[in-house]
């Protein structure tokens, strides 16, 4: 499975749109800020057809330092989920059953 990088999307942008490279970055570089800055205000980002970034608050716990074996408080700290829309997960089982029929 291949990751996509930043760079993807800004050469995806170059390709398909034709700004320069430069402007492609800096588009790219404008939707993370913009999507970070609201989630950092706690705020949902919602984007159609893709899915839903979200803020959600994890309680303190209990834990265990795994190389000593010694009890820790593990503090409460803010997490970002992602919940992938419909049609993100119906085409991942599309591409998934198209995976299998290549292998047969």
């Amino acid at each position: 499975m291949a990751t996509t990088t930043k760079a993807d999307l800004v050469e995806a942008v170059y390709d398909r749109i034709g700004l320069s490279r430069p402007k492609s970055t800096a588009i790219v570089e404008q939707v993370f800020e913009l999507i970070t800055q609201r989630l950092e205000l706690a705020e949902t980002v919602k984007l159609s057809g893709f899915g839903v970034f979200s803020v959600r608050g994890k309680r303190a716990r209990p834990g265990r330092n795994p190389k000593t074996g010694e009890p820790i408080e593990i503090t409460s700290r803010k997490v970002v989920t992602y919940r992938a829309s419909p049609l993100v997960l119906a085409s991942n089982d599309k591409s998934a059953d198209h995976e299998e029929d290549e292998e047969l």
